[in-house]
């Protein structure tokens, strides 16, 4: 990647749905060079696809939650089966340490984190975290130097 691909991704997650005539005027580039240059990308697997960020708030899901599983009583693929399956659950990470697995979760309400938290238990050790706020909600990325 060239200093060029790297404003190019900077541009694109600023505004995913920036026009090529946009790109091709902030880039100082042909509008056929930014195309094969976001193929390239795309290709190589750095631009994963182009999405809609949501507000969790606006459709609803006001409560967010960090969910530590430790002690599993099942194997790591029936759990993570099954987590696959869980609306509520917007992120799963499985980490090293005494911790097995970190999930992220936006509910609606308690009850609705009540039920998430109880279908979660005969699977696991469960700790939860309600998020208070999020200094660093999201991150743009590039390469480091």
């Amino acid at each position: 990647m060239d200093k060029l691909d790297i404003q190019l991704l900077s541009l694109l997650q600023k505004d995913a749905r920036i026009t090529i005539s946009d790109l091709s005027k902030a880039l100082a580039l042909s509008r056929p060079s930014v195309s094969e240059r976001i193929q390239r990308l795309k290709e190589k697997g750095i631009i994963e696809a182009f999405t809609a960020r949501v507000s969790l708030p606006a459709v609803g899901r006001e409560i967010l939650l960090i969910i530590q599983v430790s002690g599993l009583k099942v194997s790591p693929q029936e759990f993570e089966k099954m987590v696959a399956q869980k609306e509520d659950i917007i992120e799963c990470h499985r980490v090293t340490g005494h911790v097995s697995y970190f999930l992220k979760a936006a509910v609606a309400s308690m009850d609705r984190m009540r039920l998430l938290i109880d279908s979660l238990m005969p699977y696991a050790t469960i700790n939860t975290s309600t998020v208070l706020t999020s200094p660093v909600s999201y991150r743009h990325i590039l390469p480091q130097e």
